[in-house]
């Protein structure tokens, strides 16, 4: 059964999607807590998210984008906002898809079946997923997943790409210029700290799957992937 995440405020509106959505036999979920939005996201690991513009503390184009770094799952905008640099803010930001309130309910409906057979059904590329694995390591790029025997945690969109790079390299040096640039080539200068944050955070997601010590610091080079977790093992 495919999940529907609702990101609405106008509580009669969500719970009206959400009634009519479920009828045609999907799974939805409405926001419980705008402050936090993507922990509901994760939770939820929804195929399609249905997303309001005018929302409390943040608006939609700041989730979209906050679930860009971590999904490429559709999101179809639903606003009271008609101006058409509403709906090109929409596009730009991460959105798939626009509708404007008041709505019809079929329409809703139809523009999730489209996304969902763009995303998953007869009109998603038949490619087979990637799964890069190393020693009983396994990275899930599309799914943004690592896991390693019964351990399985959710990556960030850049910490994926991280790790990518590392199995890619191995056994050689991930460069710090290569890693900056693969990751951030968008950006026109990136402060040298930012790529050290990201190394700790990806040592941290290693090391909760039982991968401790499985990233190697190489003075004046690089990063380094180290299969430390065998030689734990072997101990």
């Amino acid at each position: 059964m495919q999940k529907i995440f609702i990101i609405e405020d106008d509580p009669k509106i969500a719970e009206h999607l959400q009634s009519y959505i479920n009828k045609y036999g999907y799974e939805s979920f409405i926001v419980a807590d705008f402050d936090r939005v993507m922990e509901d996201f994760q939770k939820c690991k929804p195929d399609l998210v249905l997303l309001d513009i005018n929302l409390p503390s943040y608006d939609g184009y700041y989730w979209c984008r906050q679930i860009r770094k971590q999904s490429i799952c559709p999101v179809i905008f639903i606003s009271a906002r008609v101006g058409e640099m509403d709906q090109v803010m929409a596009l730009e930001n991460g959105g798939d898809d626009f509708i404007t309130k008041p709505f019809h309910p079929e329409i809703v409906l139809a523009k999730i079946r489209s996304q969902l057979r763009r995303a998953y059904g007869e009109y998603a590329a038949q490619a087979q997923e990637r799964v890069l694995e190393i020693e009983g390591l396994k990275l899930f790029p599309e799914r943004l997943e690592l896991s390693y025997k019964k351990d399985n945690i959710t990556l960030s969109k850049k910490e994926a790409e991280l790790i990518e790079c590392l199995i890619d390299r191995y056994p050689r040096v991930a460069g710090r210029e290569d890693l900056l640039e693969k990751l951030w080539d968008e950006q026109v200068y990136v402060d040298e700290n930012t790529l050290n944050v990201n190394i700790t955070r990806v040592r941290k997601k290693m090391e909760s799957v039982g991968l401790k010590g499985a990233v190697e610091t190489v003075r004046g080079a690089g990063y380094r992937l180290t299969i430390s977790w065998l030689k734990a093992e072997d101990r």
